[in-house]
């Protein structure tokens, strides 16, 4: 395994395993203003959400590490206090690459990147209308982690109103994760689109897993299951009882003959091939079955 210490290898170097390791990164296409009133708009894929009560959101304009440096962005979240943050899908990903594009200050990227200014309600920078979901928001603070080239600016951001487009919502009236198509940022010049990857693990807040040593040995050390595998044998509540095995067996006669006559090899790869439908009490059926 190669080992780094970051004070040995150059800025440079050391950015590029950062964001290749580090990823998806969300991007946030942030609106500014200068100090005349000039728009601005540029993309960060140092960034995320922190907080719901207030509602936080955090990007930073790092500083350039080939020449330290700052952008304009971070030029004019320090004089005005204010940014709107818009989400990025597919369909803008092209236009928010043109954006990064390093344009003398007061260019306004929106008209190089064919984009359209809309009004906000409470801040002055403007929303991108094509946009998804903006976020207007004020300036809490400005973090800044250090004064050499690579170093990072937090800027804090509290969003005072969110506009939400309504052909993203569900039924319940809530953002469907198809719909919005979001995408992300990952090393050198790839991205990735999150809905054709996108796939549920349901978080153990409800219940209490019975966790991966509560397992039998010859299942946990099994040759064919996963990490994964096991996280999903894990996170139930309880073990299906002997009756139940008997119950399911009666009523599967094709599984019931696999069971009588399969080794483990194959027990486990069948109780596998129902994990990866996350049919997780079948499986769980499948490798108790040869002990009633």
């Amino acid at each position: 395994m190669l080992s780094i210490d970051p004070k040995e290898v150059p800025v440079p170097q050391l950015h590029q395993y950062l964001l290749g390791a580090v990823g998806p990164r969300p991007i946030a296409f942030a609106s500014t203003l200068d100090k005349e009133g000039r728009p601005n708009l540029s993309p960060f894929s140092f960034f995320n959400v922190f907080g719901s009560n207030p509602p936080i959101l955090i990007f930073s304009p790092a500083r350039r590490g080939r020449d330290n440096t700052v952008k304009h962005t971070y030029n004019n979240s320090k004089a005005t206090g204010e940014v709107v943050i818009n989400v990025v899908n597919y369909d803008l990903v092209q236009q928010v690459s043109l954006s990064s594009t390093e344009y003398a200050e007061g260019v306004n990227e929106f008209e190089k990147a064919g984009l359209t200014m809309l009004k906000s309600d409470i801040v002055k920078p403007f929303r991108v209308k094509e946009s998804p979901v903006q976020f207007e928001c004020r300036i809490n603070e400005i973090v800044e982690t250090g004064s050499e080239g690579g170093a990072g600016n937090l800027v804090i951001c509290e969003v005072l109103k969110m506009h939400i487009r309504e052909d993203i919502l569900d039924e319940k009236g809530y953002i469907d994760q198809h719909k919005i198509d979001l995408v992300a940022r990952m090393g050198g010049n790839w991205y990735t689109r999150a809905a054709p990857g996108m796939f549920e693990v349901p978080k153990p807040l409800q219940t209490l897993g019975i966790g991966i040593d509560a397992i039998a040995e010859e299942v946990r050390n099994s040759k064919y299951l996963s990490g994964n595998d096991l996280g999903k044998l894990g996170n139930v509540e309880r073990l299906p009882t002997a009756e139940e095995v008997r119950e399911f067996l009666r009523g599967n006669s094709q599984l019931s003959e696999l069971v009588k006559s399969a080794g483990e090899e194959k027990l486990h790869l069948t109780a596998k091939e129902y994990l990866e439908k996350d049919d997780t009490a079948t499986a769980w059926k499948i490798l108790l079955a040869k002990n009633v």
